[in-house]
């Protein structure tokens, strides 16, 4: 097992079932309530009934075989108990009716809850949480973990709470009935206690690691069947199965091995339970004959074969859910630890807001779009509101950054971009483009130095509304089940469909749409697979046209279109562009030749910056890289 398995802290058990219950509580405290009482009448009505069989044999079957002549008077008598009887058992089964049913929509409606939150959590954590974690790790808290707690608030938790009532019925019935023999049961039932609390505790740590290893199976699942196109390429079929082998391997020991006390468990338990039936009847034979005053008769013991059964049969059934409350809980402390996982920093207090601008300058904050922001700063001290036109006006003061403390990034980074200027980065691979751009967005915050936005320190400025303004199509475009059309409006949730087709126009990619059999209304599935990557670059540019933004981010825009294309769409981008400002990335340096300044990193630094014409005069590694004589790694 690794480290990462044997090093996650989980909640201590009592913490997560008390989460459980909170939830539950939270969403169905009536039910919850009516659940409780029902369950509590079905066990007493279970005890009463056990009790039964003392009063039928004693008082009615022995004295009417003893004397004939009661058989008349008694059976009317018996009659009656009998119905009485009938009718609680009827009582006993409408009670289990009803808390089994509304167990099935507090089960059901306790997860939605909780995958709610789950999800909600999910948007607020930072970006570094999913660089760091795999999507098939993660899938797995609302696939197999919310599955084990499904079975543990639907199934165990009733189940355990109607044995835990059960036994206490019966033990009270039992000292009400003969507090001899009571005693006797509670002695042989002890040993049952102690055998099955051994397997249970043998049999926990390996369900909690079945979890883990079924987390990071799903995890190497995910991952290698998205990469399968990669695997058959470089035949890497074999290595892949055997690394699935190794994965595979370990969850079979660590869940065979939990199942092989568990399916010790009940066996044994009913063999323990059927020796103790025998010692109850001898030893009850024994207070019978030798103990008259015990008060015990045939009746008695009978009686008390069937309490021992009726007492036994809980524990048992707790024993066995104690396995499956074992898994739930391992799954629920993974779920309720990435639920507590620290959600991502928001201390920012300038937010963006529509705005209209009067012939003398004066800015006012509108409710409805007009295609002008302004950055809006309210003073507590004052209670003074400031409004800062938004002009896509960005710079870097000495920043420096590094996706972990002991690996420096960037280092010292200076630059601005003002509105309306094209920046361009050009460099190897890892030279640090991409991460620039990050930091404009704050997917990451800043080791140290300073971003400013309009003036403002970014770290003031909210997230969502700094991300707000700024428009980004990624080199990995990500499309959603949906239609096109829907996929456009992505960038902008209220744009009418007129500014979608404008928007697809712009970004050249109204031609290849309205090919399509249902045009703009064309279901895509599978991240739009059924489109080239191309076609999926073209929508991407689409939605990020729609949604209007002041800065534009592109990251490798046009790396996945070709060269025809690509002029087809560069007429698009430079409407796009047009006054905004843009910072572009990219590999193929015609799609840079008209910023107004490209940036040259290099491990973190910048080593030139100036226009397309100035860097060839230079003759440096710009001029190198556009001649040909070195090429980007």
């Amino acid at each position: 097992m690794n480290n990462a398995k044997k090093t996650q802290v989980r909640p201590s058990a009592f913490k997560i079932l008390g989460r459980i219950f909170s939830y539950i509580w939270k969403n169905f405290p009536k039910r919850f309530i009516v659940v409780l009482i029902a369950i509590i009448v079905s066990g007493v009505v279970a005890a009463i009934n056990t009790m039964f069989i003392q009063v039928l044999v004693d008082h009615y079957i022995d004295p009417m075989v003893a004397d004939p002549t009661l058989v008349d008077p008694l059976m009317k008598e018996l009659s009656i108990v009998i119905i009485i009887i009938a009718c609680m058992y009827c009582i006993g089964v409408v009670a289990m009716y009803i808390y089994t049913r509304l167990m099935a929509v507090i089960s059901q409606g306790t997860l939605k809850a909780i995958r709610d939150d789950m999800f909600w959590k999910m948007q607020k954590l930072p970006i570094s949480y999913f660089d760091s974690h795999t999507h098939g790790e993660i899938m797995s808290y609302y696939t197999n973990d919310t599955d084990t707690l499904r079975q543990l608030i639907s199934m165990s938790l009733p189940q355990m709470i109607n044995c835990f009532v059960m036994i206490v019925c019966n033990l009270v019935a039992m000292f009400v009935l003969n507090w001899a023999l009571a005693l006797v049961v509670i002695f042989l039932t002890s040993f049952i206690v102690l055998f099955t609390r051994l397997l249970v505790s043998r049999s926990a740590k390996y369900f909690k690691e079945t979890q883990l290893c079924l987390a990071e199976e799903t995890g190497f699942i995910e991952e290698y069947t998205n990469g399968q196109k990669v695997i058959k390429v470089f035949n890497h079929e074999r290595k892949a199965e055997q690394a699935f082998d190794k994965l595979n391997n370990e969850l079979c020991k660590a869940s065979t091995a939990g199942n092989k006390y568990t399916n010790i468990l009940m066996p044994a338990a009913n063999n323990l339970g059927n020796l103790a039936y025998i010692f109850v009847a001898l030893i009850g034979a024994v207070f019978a004959i030798k103990v008259p005053s015990l008060d015990v008769g045939i009746g008695t013991i009978i009686a008390f074969v069937n309490f021992t059964k009726a007492f036994i049969n809980p524990i048992g059934q707790v024993s066995q859910q104690l396995t499956f409350v074992i898994l739930a809980l391992a799954g629920a402390g993974r779920i309720f630890n990435f639920m507590s996982v620290a959600p991502e920093v928001d201390n920012g207090y300038v937010t963006l807001a529509n705005v209209e601008v009067s012939e003398d300058k004066k800015i006012t904050e509108v409710d409805h779009w007009t295609g002008k922001w302004a950055w809006k700063h309210y003073h507590k001290d004052t209670g003074k509101t400031d409004y800062i036109p938004l002009k896509g006006d960005i710079v870097f003061e000495d920043v420096c950054f590094g996706y972990t403390k002991e690996k420096e990034i960037l280092h010292h980074i200076n630059l601005y971009a003002r509105p309306g200027q094209k920046v361009a980065f050009v460099g190897a691979t890892g030279a640090g483009k991409t991460t620039i751009t990050n930091l404009i967005n704050r997917f990451y915050d800043i080791t140290s130095g300073k971003i400013r936005y309009d003036g403002i320190n970014i770290d003031k400025i909210k997230k969502d509304d700094l991300r707000k303004s700024l428009g980004i199509v990624l080199q990995d475009t990500n499309l959603f089940t949906g239609t096109i059309m829907d996929n456009i409006r992505y960038g902008k949730l209220d744009a009418t469909d007129e500014e979608c087709i404008a928007a697809a126009k712009l970004a050249n990619a109204d031609g290849f749409i309205q090919m399509l059999p249902e045009g703009y209304n064309t279901m895509l599935l599978g991240g739009g697979m059924s489109l080239s990557q191309g076609q999926r670059q073209l929508l991407a540019i689409a939605r990020a046209a729609v949604a209007n933004p002041p800065v534009m981010i592109l990251d490798e825009a046009t790396s996945s279109i070709d060269t025809r294309t690509e002029r087809l769409v560069q007429k698009g981008m430079d409407a796009l562009m047009e006054n905004r400002t843009v910072f572009v990335i990219a590999h193929r340096l015609s799609t840079v030749q008209n910023s107004d300044v490209i940036m040259v990193l290099d491990h973190g630094n910048i080593i030139e910056r100036g226009t397309h014409d100035q860097l060839i005069a230079q003759k440096g590694v710009y001029y190198q890289l556009y001649t040909g004589a070195f090429e980007l790694e």
